[in-house]
């Protein structure tokens, strides 16, 4: 490394998960393409911001989509008199998004930056809302020009048309709205505009204790059947910063229920796909639901909650499996013996449909490349051939103890992506079956559910950790840095939805309107894990 960057470097420092280098504002494209090309940092998973006393700081979070554990962050301090620093987005087009969330909630400018303009707040939003010196009670006023004609200034020759769609939640997967330029039908500019449901998780979460006051939240990210993987994101982050152990048992439970919550993620993404491509509701859409169902019901055996499931615990989970055991594990059973039948319809109803395949295959084109310029990771990553999956290359919980094997397809369209969903159904359900196994054989007197975990958590000062997990949607990550209280000083949430989100553009400029419909789908976004 120091061969490559080492006259860049001001200073090192000791991040839990990763080293981490020290660079000026004014060096940042120089050093982040020299690791990008020559040692191999292809993947910028995620971008956090954050306000000291004395200074603003951005971190770059550097992975390899190779080998996700050989990680690098790079920080990038700036003054906190003038917080401007040079832009990443020229090296790593994930950035844009990314600085601009940075620049809308903490107010660091990035130079040279393609669009350096609010993302998650509405355009005339005074202030920045986790700035030291933001004020809470400063009156909020959009002006009239905020619904001013966007084209009244557009000198472009050929004849367009500015073309809104959304903010409605049944068409867009959430409150999205998607502002899109038209040249007859075809589309040839695409500005997703987001943060209708921005709700200040991270702000929440900061102002919780570790132990008790912050697992809640995940269940609110990727509300679509997620929670447990969300929860789970938070519990591998903030465990690695306590240095907390997990009992065995409870990280074959956790992966149970971890793989459960992704086929129900699943079932509810084919089923609400055949609804945006083709309007299927009477057999794909309701036999996806009707499948979703069942696993809620498993989840809901577990953990006593349908979607927000709050079961996770620091160290563990809250509690055992139900009584009697080997009724809970006969239902599991039951349930997983109709999923190939059920995988059978979906392939019969779906998949050979010729509608279907003319809607979805050789549209919503994602090159590999594009694909890891944008941070994609997820169904979305894998669906465009790149062999990336945290479960796999970062193991955590039990999946290293499994058989099982990672679904991708190499043709990057909106039909590949949803093969990858289909087929990690049944990797899915293959690994709940092995877990039922454990389970089933594991000695009662050994039963951990939870190890020792104080009542209060006071992680020490300055201590930096950036973790993340395969969720449903793809590598969601959290940043946590300690001050030596019981709550952190900054919580970041790497959403895997808000990368793949800010690939729509390069997916959709050149098709058809349709194209861009079944391009939106088949990213399956949740709009609450994208504005947070």
């Amino acid at each position: 490394m120091d061969d490559l960057v080492g006259e860049y470097v001001l200073d090192r420092e000791a991040h839990l998960n990763a080293p981490a280098i020290v660079i000026r504002p004014d060096e940042v494209q120089a050093v982040l393409s020299t690791l990008r090309e020559e040692a191999g940092y292809d993947h910028c998973s995620c971008v956090t911001a954050q306000q000291y006393a004395d200074r603003y700081e951005t971190i770059y979070h550097l992975k390899k989509y190779a080998d996700p554990t050989d990680e690098l962050s790079v920080v990038v301090p700036t003054s906190s008199r003038e917080p401007r620093s040079e832009t990443a987005a020229p090296v790593y087009e994930t950035a844009n998004w990314h600085e601009r969330e940075a620049y809308d909630l903490v107010g660091i400018e990035y130079e040279d930056h393609p669009d350096l303009r609010r993302i998650l707040l509405p355009r005339t939003w005074q202030g920045h809302p986790l700035s030291a010196d933001y004020d809470q009670n400063q009156p909020q006023v959009v002006p009239l020009e905020e619904h001013a004609n966007p084209l009244r200034d557009d000198q472009r020759e050929q004849d367009t048309m500015f073309l809104n769609i959304g903010p409605h939640h049944p068409s867009t997967h959430g409150v999205l709205h998607v502002q899109t330029v038209l040249d007859g039908e075809v589309v040839v500019d695409v500005d997703p505009d987001i943060g209708f449901i921005h709700r200040c998780e991270e702000q929440m979460c900061q102002q919780g204790t570790y132990r008790h006051q912050i697992m809640p939240y995940p269940d609110r990210w990727d509300w679509a059947s997620s929670g447990l993987l969300n929860e789970w994101a938070y519990a591998r982050a903030a465990e690695d910063l306590a240095d907390i152990e997990v009992p065995e048992y409870a990280q074959v439970i956790r992966t149970m229920g971890g793989e459960l919550c992704r086929i129900a993620s699943h079932m509810l993404a084919i089923a609400t796909y055949a609804l945006d491509v083709y309007g299927e509701f009477t057999a794909v859409f309701q036999y996806g639901i009707r499948d979703r169902e069942k696993i809620l019901n498993l989840l809901e055996d577990l953990t006593g909650q349908r979607m927000m499931f709050n079961y996770l615990r620091l160290g563990g989970v809250a509690w055992d499996l139900p009584e009697p055991r080997e009724a809970f594990f006969e239902k599991v059973r039951d349930v997983l013996d109709t999923f190939p039948t059920a995988l059978e319809e979906y392939h019969d109803l779906l998949t050979s449909n010729e509608i279907f395949q003319l809607r979805c295959v050789d549209t919503g084109y994602l090159s590999p490349e594009a694909a890891k310029q944008h941070g994609c990771t997820g169904p979305v990553a894998r669906g465009s051939g790149i062999d990336y999956d945290l479960r796999r290359d970062d193991p955590y919980g039990y999946y290293d103890e499994l058989d099982w094997e990672v679904a991708t397809q190499p043709e990057g369209d909106n039909f590949a992506r949803v093969l990858v969903r289909m087929r990690e159904v049944e990797e899915s359900a293959k690994m709940i079956e092995q877990c039922v196994d454990v389970l089933e054989e594991w000695p009662e007197d050994d039963r951990t559910i939870q190890s020792n975990v104080p009542r209060t958590l006071k992680p020490a000062d300055d201590t930096e950790t950036y973790r993340a997990v395969e969720g449903a949607k793809g590598e969601l990550g959290i940043y946590i840095r300690a001050d030596g209280t019981d709550q952190p000083a900054r919580f970041k949430i790497r959403s895997p939805c808000f990368s793949n989100l800010s690939a729509l553009p390069t997916i959709a400029e050149g098709e058809y309107v349709p194209d861009l419909v079944a391009s939106l789908g088949s990213l399956d976004t949740i709009m609450g894990e994208v504005d947070r």
